[in-house]
């Protein structure tokens, strides 16, 4: 049994990188879809709001799922439709079907998150030790891939319909073939099933919210950073975009490094002093007058936040008796928190300026440190 569970979690880490491939070579060729589908910018911002409309919509679906088919049939489906819905947006021909086609990318992607990190908290629990940091670290990897072959096939001038069929035949195979190793549950023959769409359990609620604050300032660097150097410290475009590239470096490498630390101290004291790192890196941010001080705070903010959304996950999984429901219940506020946070940090840049942005986010960054003890449950054990 402990040899199947540990080819289980190399199976789930291999999931795990594949999901974040299909996010990094979608990415890259967002310009060529922009162009192919005839779009503005604006208009590209709206259908830009689909993915997250649709994995809210689609991820309470996947415990219903999971439930019927067993985990390992329900992830091998969900994870196929998610890496095949990656054709649907080169091939959109104009606003309309690029909305509906990134709704589908959006659900079919939360479908198979939901699912990937509920398997992932059933054999953290069976190994006796976390590793949910460190497969939310290999799915940053597998966007890292994903963005250098979609760089490359951009520079080659591969369209992206091309690019996007080939990435998504292999990345489907690899896929197929991975899920054959991980755990097969299925539900006991009396345990009734999930409600097809249901309202998040208020556990999930409580430990959602902490996601909430770190996905927002996640959500607020990736977006605003480079902007930020630019225009508050008036540095070079070269400058400004090494801040995205170093809070991007720092969060994948804290995520990877995470779960020796949380093994060590704990998922509360982890999250508690992740926290007071968040604090000071928005601190610096928000006084800093040169971009080395700047690019140190959003560097810190990346460690700060890297270990509490894979945290967040693990903590729904143990919270109640259906972990897909759960998972699901955090993963939509989670999403929605990535989804509204770059447009709140510019509305409140357009009232003051981006310094007060940033003090917002370095508020909800304290709050990580204080409502660290949400994670703290109990249905399953874990020493914090």
């Amino acid at each position: 049994m402990a040899d199947v569970v540990r080819r289980s979690r190399y199976a789930v880490a291999a999931v795990f990188c594949v999901h974040g491939a299909v996010t990094g070579s979608f990415a890259t060729r967002v310009p060529w879809i922009q162009d192919h589908s005839g779009v503005s910018a604006g208009q590209l911002g709206l259908a830009l709001a689909f993915p997250a409309l649709g994995a809210a919509v689609m991820m309470p679906l996947a415990a219903r799922v999971s439930h019927t088919l067993g985990t390992r049939n329900a992830l091998r489906g969900l994870l196929a439709l998610w890496t095949l819905a990656l054709i649907l947006p080169s091939l959109s021909p104009n606003l309309l079907t690029l909305c509906a086609a990134l709704f589908v990318y959006g659900g079919t992607a939360g479908m198979a998150d939901v699912a990937m990190n509920a398997l992932g908290v059933e054999v953290e629990h069976r190994l006796e030790k976390s590793i949910m940091s460190g497969l939310h670290g290999l799915w940053s990897v597998g966007a890292l891939i994903g963005s250098a072959v979609g760089t490359v096939a951009a520079h080659a001038e591969l369209s992206a319909q091309v690019h996007h069929a080939l990435a998504a035949a292999v990345l489907t195979v690899i896929g197929l073939v991975v899920c054959q190793f991980v755990l097969n549950i299925h539900p006991a023959d009396d345990e009734e099933p999930p409600a097809r769409f249901t309202l998040p359990p208020r556990s999930a609620l409580l430990i959602g919210a902490v996601g909430f604050c770190a996905v927002f300032a996640e959500g607020a660097s990736l977006d605003w950073s480079a902007v930020y150097l630019r225009d508050v410290l008036d540095s070079s475009p070269g400058v400004a975009a090494a801040a995205t590239t170093g809070f991007t470096l720092t969060m994948a490498v804290a995520r990877i490094s995470g779960d020796a630390v949380v093994d060590r101290f704990g998922a509360v004291r982890t999250v508690r002093w992740s926290g007071v790192i968040a604090t000071i890196g928005g601190v610096l941010v928000v006084v800093a007058s040169h971009p080395v001080v700047a690019m140190t705070g959003f560097g810190l903010l990346g460690i700060g936040i890297a270990v509490v959304v894979p945290l967040a996950f693990a903590a729904a999984g143990r919270s109640g008796t259906n972990a897909s429901q759960a998972i699901a219940g955090v993963a939509t506020i989670t999403y929605a928190s990535g989804l509204v946070a770059p447009s709140i940090i510019g509305g409140i840049a357009q009232a003051s300026n981006l310094t007060i942005s940033f003090l917002v986010v370095t508020l909800l960054a304290t709050g990580l440190a204080v409502f660290a003890p949400v994670l703290r449950t109990r249905a399953r054990s874990q020493v914090n």
